[in-house]
């Protein structure tokens, strides 16, 4: 049985003759989608990253951060050496910028000391009378740039014959302040140093453990079991202990950072073959061997991008606990000794709960270290997610 033959119609085909608006929805739409298709891996990743707010603000602390560390000397108001022998555990001053209802700028009120005989404590009472207005890009105490360029010159100044303790004074009146501004010199750089050597050995061993496999991965998996199973304490107390007391502060530095690097690069090798295991059997990997691509090629154009953001999160995740372990090996008096200036030799200042409870002004390295710590955390999640941009 045949039917009557559909009766077909053309659609009509309509073309506006509007000019191209770029402000409209549609075309940002277009335009926005266009962007995404023939942006770059690179330029991805760094507008997923933007948008996520905690992790930008973190980077932007850190860069902060390590851009300070390179002129502590001319941003500290003293010298880390500098000693105030009138002026032992004095509290924080407050700086003020009215004096009896008048604008007078940033200012500190003069001090005057008097020792309690009873207690053997001093008070430090301020003077209203005692107006010292701080000074700016001020020639004060004398310091060496990096250690070779002499220098004067500071961000901020007491005035002539005035204090500025900000954050009080330690036990032999040296401003804390400027220590801890010192001190982050090598607190942040001791983190970067040890990921960079437990990144290295972490991702050369434990990729050639997860692309090679039998006997190799067998003894690097054995090594990396013995390691873990060693209490962490005990291990950074035998290693520092190994370190001779004659060695110069700087060899110390060193040797500590070495130390940190070689104990944390177990758990980023183990992360690295289990992701090298997976991927080596992925259809791209078998297809780029049979087009006769070698192993450098594969390992570093298809299965290393595959899983970098597991590589950026491990490797800004592992920089706040090599702080930690700088500054529990300062603290238990085992790993950097003055004139070493770190967080945690300053925080060996408060070992005792009676100095804690007198003078807790000392504790105020405590709070460098939790903010950066922190940062690194927050940056760490934001590159990760950052990293897939994808998905």
């Amino acid at each position: 049985m045949t039917g009557a033959p559909i009766k077909q119609t053309a659609m009509e085909h309509y073309v506006s003759s509007a000019p191209f608006d770029p402000d409209a929805e549609e075309s940002r739409e277009l335009t926005r989608g266009s962007r995404l298709d023939q942006a770059s891996q690179l330029k991805l990743t760094w507008w997923r990253f933007r948008r996520h707010r905690i992790a930008y603000y973190s980077g932007l602390l850190l860069l902060a951060a390590y851009f300070m560390i390179a002129f502590v000397e001319f941003i500290a108001p003293y010298n880390v050496h500098s000693r105030h022998v009138n002026f032992i555990y004095a509290p924080p001053q407050q700086v003020h910028f009215f004096d009896k209802g008048r604008f007078v700028g940033p200012f500190v009120y003069g001090r005057s000391m008097a020792l309690d005989m009873d207690t053997l404590q001093r008070n430090y009472r301020d003077e209203p009378d005692q107006v010292q207005k701080l000074r700016f890009f001020c020639a004060g105490d004398p310091y060496l740039f990096w250690g070779f360029i002499e220098g004067n010159r500071h961000l901020v100044c007491p005035a002539e014959g005035g204090q500025l303790f900000l954050m009080g004074t330690d036990r032999l009146g040296r401003d804390v302040l400027s220590r801890i501004i010192y001190g982050a010199r090598v607190s942040l750089t001791i983190g970067l140093l040890g990921v960079m050597t437990s990144f290295v050995l972490g991702v050369v061993i434990g990729g050639l453990a997860g692309y090679w496999g039998g006997w190799f991965d067998l003894v690097v998996q054995r090594i990396t079991e013995v390691l873990q199973s060693i209490p962490s304490i005990p291990l950074w107390l035998a290693m520092a202990a190994i370190m001779p007391p004659d060695w110069s502060p700087f060899v110390v530095y060193l040797g500590i950072t070495f130390i940190l690097g070689l104990l944390d690069w177990t758990g980023l090798a183990r992360a690295v073959r289990s992701k090298l295991l997976a991927l080596r059997e992925e259809d791209y990997v078998m297809a780029a061997q049979m087009m006769g691509a070698g192993t450098r090629r594969i390992i570093g154009r298809h299965l290393i991008p595959g899983f970098m953001s597991h590589l950026i999160a491990s490797a800004t995740l592992t920089v706040p606990g090599m702080i930690l372990g700088e500054t529990t090996l300062s603290f238990l008096g085992l790993g950097l000794r003055a004139p070493i200036t770190s967080w945690g030799v300053l925080l060996t200042e408060a070992r005792s709960v009676n100095v804690i409870a007198l003078y807790p002004w000392l504790l105020w390295p405590v709070v460098p270290v939790i903010v950066i710590i922190l940062a690194f955390n927050f940056l760490g999640d934001g590159l990760r997610d950052a990293a897939d941009p994808y998905k």
